[in-house]
């Protein structure tokens, strides 16, 4: 078996470190839901005995690395009993010019989501935000908001794709991502 002397190992490692430290860099924050906090009845779902306002939070990322040609976005719920988990929103093919989404944005047909990026279906059925409503008296639920920087301009997906098939995809083209996690019980 051939020795790979260190300056060697150092050449091969390099990307693998650089992606890793530039990912460190690459946040996802929210004025609507904060990090470790609890969502607000004003984001949780409307429906399936919750009354909540099912409104989008604001959602902003900074320091994406430079190669994103696009990001996509998820909402996703580890916790629900169905032994996959549940997705509360998708939404894709969001320009690399893009360092927001705006409060609201999450329902069809409302104005906010940056042009050309698409909501593909998530586990209610349909595209479109819907809110935390985790089964009355289990244990608060995490819903894990996440960004993902995107090696591609547009994921080939459309509205009615599943939320695996959209994780599928984003398996094999994410550069960096980041995320953070807030909980919500009833």
């Amino acid at each position: 078996m051939p020795r790979i002397g260190v300056t060697s190992l150092a050449l091969i490692l390099a990307p693998a470190v650089f992606a890793t430290a530039h990912a460190a860099d690459f946040t996802l924050t929210s004025a609507t839901v904060k990090s470790g906090g609890t969502v607000a009845n004003e984001q949780v779902f409307n429906g399936f005995g919750c009354t909540g306002g099912n409104v989008s939070p604001e959602l902003s990322w900074n320091g994406a690395p430079q190669a994103t040609k696009s990001f996509a976005l998820t909402v996703y719920d580890p916790d629900a009993p169905t032994g996959s988990g549940f997705w509360h929103w998708l939404v894709v093919n969001i320009p690399p010019t893009a360092k927001e989404i705006p409060k609201g944005a999450g329902t069809p047909g409302a104005p906010g989501l940056p042009s050309g990026a698409l909501m593909t279906r998530t586990d209610f059925g349909a595209p479109g935000y819907g809110g935390p409503c985790p089964p009355k008296g289990d244990k608060p639920h995490r819903y894990q908001f996440t960004i993902f920087a995107v090696d591609i301009p547009k994921l080939d997906v459309e509205a009615n794709t599943s939320a695996a098939v959209v994780g599928f995809n984003l398996h094999f083209h994410t550069l960096a991502k980041a995320s953070f996690t807030a909980t919500y019980g009833r």
